[in-house]
């Protein structure tokens, strides 16, 4: 009897530990569609916003901003960086988005006093900011290319975003940036890069503006991110990569002006390759 009692006694604690951890894995399955929800509804109302222009809006059919946020793991609750946010588009989405839960530095050229590309860049999007109370909580840091720069206090942040400014900084620029995303990011936090993809085979002397992907990785990896994945939200199939006016000839600069206007509207935005990494936990 007691050989019996005992083994009906095991029998019990078996089956309440795994009532235990299956109810465990229910609830951070809840959890996790939870945020999943929240998140997608915080990205939703910003990009329907009112302070977005139409212009800006338009352009969401090319740059997919929730798919490509989810992708990158995007939760309101975040410290997120965006590098260069030029003029604006992506910190239209990701304030309101953070606004009141997280939090969002823009690291930007900072405003040397002079009248050059880089401070005039600073002062247009310091007028942006204070245009709408949307953008009351964004904290700009300063980030100067080819420089070693702080982006955010050091291990602080849970996402580093940049959107099609590799082509800039040059090799020597990305090595550096990535360096800085690596000491900003606390372990296990993520790198999120969009840019115009360098098709495989072709020259970046044909492909102006066009990056390649294998080596981007490469030079992520150099600076201890692992890889974590690639998704093609932001693919063009139309997108050949050989103009006349390299990746500006097509939308939304246009630069050959009226010159085969509906040939390259009919192509529309850059092909992009949309990289994941993560740096690593130890």
């Amino acid at each position: 009897m007691t050989i019996k009692s005992n083994s009906l006694k095991s029998i019990a604690i078996a089956v309440t530990l795994s009532c235990s951890a299956l109810s465990l894995s229910a609830m951070a399955h809840d959890t996790h569609a939870h945020e999943n929800t929240a998140s997608v509804k915080a990205l939703e109302n910003a990009v329907s916003g009112d302070h977005r222009t139409a212009k800006n809006k338009a352009r969401d059919q090319y740059r997919h901003p929730i798919e490509t946020l989810n992708f990158f793991g995007f939760t309101p609750n975040m410290t997120v960086v965006e590098i260069t946010p030029g003029g604006g588009w992506y910190t239209e989405i990701l304030a309101p988005a953070l606004k009141g839960t997280g939090k969002l530095y823009g690291a930007h050229y900072p405003d040397t006093g002079e009248d050059n590309y880089y401070s005039n860049s600073r002062k247009k999007l310091v007028k942006k900011l204070a245009s709408d109370v949307v953008f009351s909580e964004v904290v700009l840091t300063d980030f100067t290319p080819r420089q070693e720069s702080e982006l955010a206090p050091q291990g602080t942040a849970d996402l580093i975003l940049t959107f099609r400014n590799l082509h800039n900084w040059k090799d020597a620029g990305v090595e550096q940036v990535f360096k800085d995303a690596f000491n900003a990011l606390k372990p296990g936090g993520v790198l999120g890069i969009v840019e115009h993809r360098l098709p495989v085979g072709v020259s970046p002397e044909k492909a102006k503006g066009y990056v390649s992907e294998v080596q981007t990785i490469k030079q992520a990896k150099a600076a201890g991110f692992r890889f974590a994945g690639s998704s093609e939200v932001n693919a063009n199939t139309k997108d050949l990569a050989i103009y006349p006016k390299g990746v500006w000839t097509l939308p939304p600069v246009l630069r050959l002006g009226e010159t085969d206007r509906a040939k390259y509207l009919a192509i529309g935005e850059s092909d992009r390759m949309t990289l994941k990494f993560v740096k690593p936990a130890k």
